[in-house]
């Protein structure tokens, strides 16, 4: 089991940048993928990026250029570095750790909100 905890959410004007870290209960080294997905007011809940445990990358195609993921295994964390945010980047961001197909864990969530 792995319990995972965001930071880093708030408010910020459009075009500012936000980093948000999510840390896990345990070693990440060994975990399939980490990912942060976020859920607007009324939408889905969507994939924003992807990291595996080898380093590849995966980004929405919106957030592309934009958003960079990594991880640090040694601090079992993982980061969501948030550069031009846009409105529509609104939501709560949320990390995944995908230990198998089908085992996965989700943090609590936490708030981003960019004003015009």
């Amino acid at each position: 089991q792995v319990q995972l905890v965001e930071s880093g959410g708030g408010l910020v004007q459009a075009g500012g940048s936000l980093r948000l870290s999510c840390a896990a209960s345990r070693s990440i080294f060994n975990i399939n993928a980490m990912a942060w997905y976020r859920q607007a007011p009324g939408k889905q809940r969507e994939l924003v990026a992807e990291i595996t445990s080898r380093g590849s990358t995966n980004y929405d195609d919106s957030v592309r250029g934009r958003f960079t993921i990594s991880r640090d295994n040694a601090k079992n964390t993982v980061f969501l570095q948030m550069n031009s945010l846009k409105p529509e980047d609104t939501a709560v961001y949320y990390c995944n750790a995908r230990l198998s197909p089908a085992t996965y864990y989700w943090g609590q969530g936490t708030q981003v909100t960019v004003s015009s």
